[in-house]
């Protein structure tokens, strides 16, 4: 990859530049479901994916990833990275992941710029001792026009990112309540010094949904279908004259004992997506001593976790539940219990099943103490490659 002349210039820095991927963003721009950080190539989602090639290179010290708070613990699941929380903006994130790092040279990239050259890196490295940034520009070829008046393009540049700096100088650049949009652009507005290399064609950042078509080294999700099952019990109380089931008030005379609204179809529903998507319990996310959850209405919460499945790159396929009650007789709810499970699933209604049994008068449920049910669901990985 590189000559050797070059390795011994390299070799200065292995242990002077640290290294930061910003995956801390809302993605409200891309307009889809899946955050684009979530996109798999693959079986890796992109943040992973771009993480990997960035440490081929073997340039850094440390490699430092932002990202949001609700994700940083399911992010962890997927190896030793080093992952910090981030902020509101890109430039509070990058402010957070500047406290980690202790070299005196950053590289700072956005998981959203995919397809980066490794020697983009050997020649930031290469000019940054006579600068206190550079950055990788993208010269312009039609004409511009600014206010109606036509602007020399040779004077106009599209800035790329990853970019290198100097540390303390970033640091002290970004101790300010003005937000850049680049990390060059700070530098320079604190009096820094900047310096420009080629950029690349291909390293275009994906901002919308539709510049995944010119984004070349990316390759589709994986076929793998992910199973999960989840398990509820909920014991009867004469406190409630009605119970849900599956988002179903059904009036029976006595309701299901719950911090929530007792659900415990909806319950089981919700253990086996988190289940199947390895994103934990209902009990991590929906905890039964936190008052939020006092009363709500498990649609509510199922809701939620359909779209915390949909963000992180999952499509669910199917599910099917069985409900384990000797009382009360649920058959004519059937038809109910599909229809609302499907509207907050976004499924067709033949994508949802649920069945009724009994124990046959057998253990608590036979004894009509309280109701058990099964749920099984099977996820995919979001196919952004064929609905782009």
């Amino acid at each position: 990859m590189y000559n050797f002349v070059t390795l011994l210039h390299l070799g200065v820095f292995l242990k002077d530049t640290s290294l930061i991927l910003l995956a801390a963003g809302s993605s409200s721009r891309f307009n889809k479901a899946v955050k684009k950080q979530w996109l798999r190539i693959e079986d890796k989602p992109l943040w992973q994916f771009v993480t990997d090639n960035f440490k081929k290179s073997n340039i850094f010290k440390s490699i430092i990833i932002t990202a949001s708070e609700d994700e940083v613990k399911f992010m962890k699941k997927y190896g030793e990275y080093n992952i910090i929380k981030g902020g509101s903006s890109r430039q509070q994130s990058l402010k957070n992941a500047l406290l980690h790092v202790k070299t005196p040279y950053v590289i700072v990239s956005d998981i959203a710029r995919a397809c980066i050259d490794i020697n983009i890196l050997n020649n930031l490295i290469e000019k940054i001792e006579n600068f206190d940034v550079v950055v990788p520009v993208i010269g312009l070829s039609d004409t511009k026009i600014y206010k109606n008046k036509t602007i020399d393009r040779d004077e106009v540049k599209r800035v790329q990112t990853p970019q290198i700096s100097k540390t303390d100088i970033l640091k002290k650049a970004l101790n300010s309540d003005i937000e850049y949009t680049d990390e060059s652009s700070a530098i320079v507005a604190y009096g820094g010094k900047r310096g420009f290399i080629d950029g690349q064609e291909d390293a275009k950042k994906i901002t919308f949904a539709n510049d995944l078509k010119d984004i070349p080294c990316l390759m589709a999700p994986s076929n793998d279908i992910f199973c999960g099952n989840g398990f509820d019990v909920h014991q009867f109380c004469d406190t409630k004259s009605y119970m849900y089931l599956c988002g179903e008030k059904i009036e029976c005379g006595y309701g299901l004992k719950a911090h929530s609204d007792g659900d415990v179809a909806i319950h089981a529903l919700i253990d086996a997506l988190l289940g199947a998507a390895g994103m934990g319990d209902i009990g991590e996310l929906f905890p039964d001593n936190d008052d939020t959850y006092k009363g709500i209405s498990s649609k509510i919460l199922l809701e939620r976790i359909v779209t915390k499945i949909y963000n992180f790159g999952f499509k669910i396929i199917n599910v099917d539940l069985t409900i384990i009650a000797q009382q009360p007789k649920l058959s004519k709810y059937k038809d109910n219990f599909e229809k609302n499970l499907a509207n907050i699933l976004d499924l067709s209604k033949n994508r949802v099943n649920v069945k009724a049994t009994t124990t046959e008068k057998l253990g608590f449920v036979g004894r009509k103490e309280g109701i058990a049910v099964i749920a099984n669901t099977n996820l995919k990985f979001y196919n952004w490659m064929e609905e782009n």
